[in-house]
Parts: structure tokens; C-alpha cells; sequence
């Protein structure tokens, strides 16, 4: 079985972020998102993958190489414009082939994996095997209606009036059939070729489509809420380590990794934390479920339920809480400052928070 992995993407809500970075490449617990997407496809047995890529597809060739560090076999697939997932199926004919595949959209996170619902679809063959969740808000969804079986009866995008609150999540399986699926349908009044009009067409053809409703954590990292809840599940399971340099006056608590050649100085850490390497901490207190990334600088700061990315630095400020911070950004202190503090900043970013 091949993967098709899309990684094309605009991140219009994860701006200003995807203004200089691919959304596929924001980090949760250190880690680029489109890293977990292969560590799943690896736990399925997966070695071909095909990956749609856009306007960012030297950072994502950068990150990723021909896969063989993964143990896997890296094919690009470029696509110049956004024209919905059915299209990123046909662009890829080539590649796929007449072998089955999972598409995989590269800003999921399914943390518990795929593996049984893999080796269900090899067991079985439906046509289409698609994952749901259940969501309060089926609206801004794929949405499928499934019978007491699991069989798919009807499948219609982001319904005005959705017949269940079962969402498409952005994994599926297919067997060759689809491409006559997607070659049948036209683009949508929003002008892209829909996966869940290819479906619609299987199950009005008589094909059997299956869908499993995934019981484990999932999250489209769309957005920066999204991140940070995606972020402090997996540090939930974090083991603690030290490789790099942790001084007398400073204190670990609970699950903490500190990376080789990070630093801490004269600074209490409360786990689950994660900290990259080449990082400096001092005179700080770092919170739980913040993951700080390499060649970071926190000074005479308190940092908390965040993400700061590579380069990133926070000195003289207090009460940073549930915040994103870009890369090289610097977030520091103007006068006097008290009270918690929230901040979502952009790549190359100076920001001075007021009294």
C-alpha cells in the first residue's frame, strides 16, 4: 500500500505563521507535524509516499529528503494551485499507480495511529474506508451518514443541515476504484474537485464504503488553539531525560527532556517540558506543557502551555501563557510588567510587552 500525503496547503488560519513556513512544519513536542504523519505511515507497513507539495516545497524537500531516513521512498507532486483533495488524487494517477493507498491529509495528528484500521481496510477491500469522529459542529466538515454496520450511505460537504455529527478526519483509504470516481465528478460551487464528491459517486455507483470512527485523540493543527492542545497531549506522554547541562541551583520537576547542549541555570522546570538543544534557560520558570525548540533564549522569564520555536527568544517577561512564538522572534519586557500574557508571533518578530 502507497501513502499520499498533502502537504499543499495555504494555512490561511495558522497566519502569520504560514506567511514564512509550511503549516506541515509547525513543531508539536519538537517534532514537525508532517513527521508524525510518517511516523503513522511507517507503523502501517507504508514505504512509497507521494507528497503534494505547493509554494513551499523546498522546506518540505529540505526537511524530508528522499525519505530514507525514515525508511522510506519520497516522491514530490507538485500542484500549482489549491484545487481540492479529488484533485490531488488525480495529479498523483502516475504515482499511485493500481495500487491501493491512504491519503493522508499532512496537518492531522492521529496519536494513537492507524494501525488497526490499516490491516482492517487490507483485510476487507471496501472500495473506500474513511475515518470519523464526531464533532459538535458538523458544518465545517465532510460529514457521513453510516448505517448500524459501518457501511457509508451518503457522504456531502460542509452541510447547512448535516444527517450526523460524524466528521471526516482527513485519513482514508482507497482502492483503485476511486480514480473512476474522481474522473466522474466536477469541481464544486467553490470550484475544487471534493474527496467526499468522489465518495458520494462510489456509493451511489454500488461501491462499498466503510467508514470506523477513530476512538483515539485527533486534531487538525489548523490553528493555533489546535497546536497548543495537540502540543500538551503528546508531552503527556513524555519520558524524561537529561543530556545537556542542568546546575546546582536549578530544579526538574516531573517528565522533562533537556536535549544535549541545552543549558539551565538558576531555573525551575515543571514537566512535561521539552527543551532543544542549543537552548539556554536562566533565572526562569518554565511551566508545564511547553515545548521550547533549539538555540532558544529564555531569560528572567516565566513561560507556560507554549510553543517557541527555533531561535526564539523571551527575556524580562512574566506570565506567558498558552502563546506561540515564531522563529528568531523576540518577546521582551517595556517597563515594569505583571500579569499574564498571551502572544502569537510571527517568524523574525520583536515584540515588547507594556505594563
Amino acid at each position: 500500500m502507497k501513502a499520499l500525503v498533502l502537504s499543499g496547503g495555504r494555512g490561511t488560519r495558522l497566519r502569520p505563521f504560514s506567511y514564512s513556513m509550511p503549516k506541515q512544519l509547525i513543531p508539536v513536542a519538537n517534532q514537525p507535524v508532517l513527521e508524525h504523519v510518517l511516523d503513522n505511515l511507517r507503523a502501517i507497513g507504508v514505504e512509497e509516499v507521494g507528497v503534494i507539495v505547493g509554494d513551499w516545497a523546498p522546506q518540505i524537500r529540505s526537511l524530508l529528503g528522499d525519505g530514507g531516513r525514515y525508511g522510506m521512498r519520497i516522491t514530490y507532486i507538485p500542484q500549482d494551485e489549491p484545487r481540492g483533495l479529488a484533485d490531488c488524487v488525480a495529479i498523483a494517477r502516475d504515482f499511485l499507480g493500481d495500487d491501493d493507498f491512504v491519503m493522508y491529509l499532512g496537518d492531522n495528528m492521529l496519536l494513537q495511529g492507524v494501525r488497526e484500521i490499516a490491516e482492517a481496510f487490507r483485510a476487507r477491500r471496501p472500495a473506500a474506508q474513511v475515518l470519523v469522529h464526531k464533532v459538535a459542529d458538523p458544518r465545517a466538515f465532510g460529514v457521513a451518514e453510516v448505517d448500524a454496520e459501518g457501511r457509508v450511505l451518503a457522504v456531502e460537504e460542509k452541510p447547512q443541515e448535516p444527517r450526523s455529527d460524524l466528521a471526516l478526519i482527513g485519513v482514508y483509504f482507497f482502492t483503485p476504484a476511486v480514480h473512476q470516481a474522481v474522473a466522474g465528478i466536477r469541481p464544486s460551487a467553490r470550484g475544487e474537485l471534493e474527496i467526499t464528491d468522489a465518495i458520494a459517486w462510489l456509493v451511489e455507483h454500488g461501491a462499498r464504503v466503510e467508514a470506523t470512527e477513530y476512538g483515539g485523540y485527533w486534531r487538525d493543527t489548523g490553528c493555533v488553539e489546535d497546536v497548543l492542545d495537540c502540543n500538551r497531549e503528546l508531552l503527556d506522554s513524555l519520558t524524561g531525560r537529561t543530556d545537556g547541562m542542568v546546575d546546582a541551583a536549578s530544579e526538574l520537576v516531573g517528565e522533562v527532556v533537556v536535549e544535549a547542549g541545552a543549558r539551565v541555570i538558576r531555573s525551575r522546570i515543571e514537566g512535561p517540558v521539552v527543551v532543544g538543544a542549543g537552548t539556554v534557560i536562566e533565572d526562569s520558570h518554565v511551566d508545564p506543557h511547553t515545548a521550547i525548540g533549539r538555540d532558544c533564549r529564555i531569560s528572567d522569564a516565566t513561560l507556560g502551555y507554549s510553543i517557541a520555536l527555533d531561535g526564539a527568544t523571551v527575556r524580562q517577561v512574566r506570565g506567558i501563557h498558552g502563546s506561540l512564538i515564531g522563529r528568531a522572534a523576540v518577546v521582551s519586557a517595556a517597563g515594569e510588567e505583571l500579569g499574564r500574557h498571551r502572544v502569537v508571533v510571527g517568524d523574525h518578530t520583536t515584540v515588547e510587552v507594556a505594563a
